[in-house]
């Protein structure tokens, strides 16, 4: 088995088929950045826009910030872009937990993007269930929809939680199964408070996507890692994102991927 320096130095690698890792979070970032910019030129050129959910977390301030800076602030044709999110907390867009609120801070204020092409999920009101409705609609607005009738994003970047699961679906949730509806309502487990309650894009949504990019970082990711692409029987909500005609890359650093770069099994 090579050794741990000799193995980073010959990163970044193909894994296994649409698994890509990279040496450290920096590196994730430049190649999730490097792909937004190549689809957003592709789309914006052959469908008029480019139409992406984001992330939430702190795992993609490092692509954000790529984004924000140049070359890619001037290379990337934001007049085109619409932004949506894959999952928010029930908190105002000024909290700190806000996902809307870290791509505020860390993207939309220092890029050209028309404010009419971010689309916040409002996910602060009292009624969730009418919140979903009403983004579900939104979606249905602005994006084309898949021989199955559910909207197609062009892009979902998406995180994976040390449980498995990904933008606000978890485990053992009957979220999961719900197959017809494009936004709910739903609540992480064991959490309280506000951010508790969350909207999210759901399996239906996220399987139509043209391309879904996974971003895993960190020792703490190495374990669940593992199982979603080793173990099928745990049937983890992050298993279950395979796009029905699109792709599914994910990125991980070497401390995620550590179990396949330095051996250590199941």
């Amino acid at each position: 088995m090579a050794a741990i320096g000799e193995t980073r130095k010959s990163l970044p690698a193909e894994i296994r088929p649409g698994v890509i890792v990279c040496p450290d979070a920096e590196g994730v970032a430049r190649l999730a950045a490097a792909r937004f910019l190549q689809l957003s030129v592709h789309f914006s050129e052959t469908e008029g826009k480019f139409c992406v959910a984001l992330a939430g977390g702190s795992t993609p301030r490092p692509l954000y910030r790529l984004l924000a800076a140049s070359p890619l602030r001037e290379r990337i044709p934001w007049s085109r872009v619409h932004l949506f999110w894959g999952d928010e907390r029930a908190v105002p867009p000024e909290d700190p937990a806000s996902n809307y609120g870290t791509a505020y801070r860390e993207l939309l204020a220092h890029v050209p993007l028309p404010a009419g092409h971010v689309h916040r999920m409002g996910a602060e009101v009292a009624d969730l269930d009418d919140a979903a409705n009403q983004y579900a609609n939104r979606l249905r607005h602005h994006l084309q929809l898949d021989d199955a009738g559910y909207p197609r994003f062009h892009l979902i970047v998406l995180g994976l939680g040390a449980d498995g699961h990904t933008a606000s679906l978890f485990p053992g949730e009957r979220a999961l199964e719900n197959t017809a509806a494009w936004v709910i309502a739903t609540a992480a487990p064991g959490a309280a408070g506000p951010a508790a309650r969350r909207l999210t894009l759901t399996l239906g949504v996220l399987n139509a996507a043209h391309h879904v990019i996974f971003l895993v970082t960190g020792p703490e990711k190495a374990h669940v890692l593992w199982r979603v692409l080793e173990d099928p029987a745990a049937d983890l909500p992050a298993q279950r994102v395979q796009p029905r005609q699109g792709e599914r890359l994910i990125l991980a650093d070497a401390a995620a991927a550590s179990r396949f770069l330095f051996g250590g099994g199941s």
